[in-house]
């Protein structure tokens, strides 16, 4: 009775393994996540607020800030989270009017190389003049009630967004595709 630990040690080893593992089953392996699907868009319109001239080769729209209480105003034209492409063609010189229709909170309104992750945005315009003035500022940006124009030279054909470059609302969902056409392809699109 002596060695009845070493014993109890022995099977208690035994028990544990050892030896080779056994192979690991793929099949039993959690297959990664699918990829999002890209949103499904509508065809491309010319709304109201959007403009194009192709002998002057100029666009001229009215973006407005909280247009709706989507996003809690925190939208443009209503359409937020990348819902809506806007595109322009290359070379065409692009007038924004930014209406800030939201109750309480100032925006900016710039044209962004990013296009994804907008957890913070250097407020850097993509072309120069595409930026509202003071546009990370929640007291100086565009105030409620307030419009505010920017013009600029849509130079390089390519995707982009509009977004508001105030700290945190771009994250919360305040952008929207702004793609630059080489073809002189132009207008607005929807997620459907």
């Amino acid at each position: 009775m002596k060695n009845l630990p070493a014993l109890s040690l022995l099977v208690a080893l035994a028990a544990c393994g050892g030896g080779e593992q056994p192979a690991e089953n793929p099949a039993s392996e959690p297959a990664a996540a699918p990829a999002p699907a890209a949103p499904t868009l509508s065809e491309m319109t010319t709304p109201e607020w959007f403009h194009a001239d192709d002998a002057a080769k100029t666009v001229h729209m009215t973006i407005t800030a909280g247009l709706t209480d989507v996003k809690n105003y925190w939208n443009f034209n209503g359409a937020a989270d990348g819902n809506m492409t806007i595109t322009v063609p290359e070379g065409y010189a692009v007038t924004i009017d930014l209406v800030n229709n939201d109750p309480a909170m100032a925006h900016s309104l710039g044209i962004s190389t990013v296009t994804s992750s907008f957890a913070i945005v250097d407020p850097t315009p993509a072309f120069e003049g595409a930026m509202t003035a003071d546009p990370a500022s929640m007291t100086d940006a565009t105030l409620p009630g307030e419009t505010e124009s920017i013009t600029f030279t849509a130079a390089a054909a390519g995707n982009y967004s509009m977004v508001c470059f105030i700290p945190g609302h771009a994250a919360t969902g305040m952008w929207v595709y702004f793609n630059v056409s080489a073809d002189g392809t132009k207008g607005v699109q929807t997620a459907m």
